[in-house]
């Protein structure tokens, strides 16, 4: 897993990880969660990718959009 940049000083996303179908993120709760194109659906799956990597806006975004459809908590 990657660092999160958390631009912003006060995500609540800590790492993340990129594949072709899904994403997983760390929270600084230590719970991870895997969120697929089937679950949460590819463009909101895409849109994380984008924030994730921009260390932007990443958290804000789960919790608006994909808290509850990600695949399965990993952790």
């Amino acid at each position: 897993m990657k660092s999160y940049k958390n631009v912003s000083g006060k995500s609540t996303v800590a790492m993340y990880e990129l594949a072709k179908d899904f994403v997983t993120i760390r929270f600084a709760s230590q719970e991870v969660y895997r969120y697929s194109n089937q679950s949460a659906g590819r463009e909101n799956v895409g849109k994380m990718k984008v924030l994730a990597l921009a260390g932007k806006g990443l958290g804000t975004f789960i919790e608006n959009n994909v808290k509850d459809k990600f695949a399965r908590k990993v952790r």
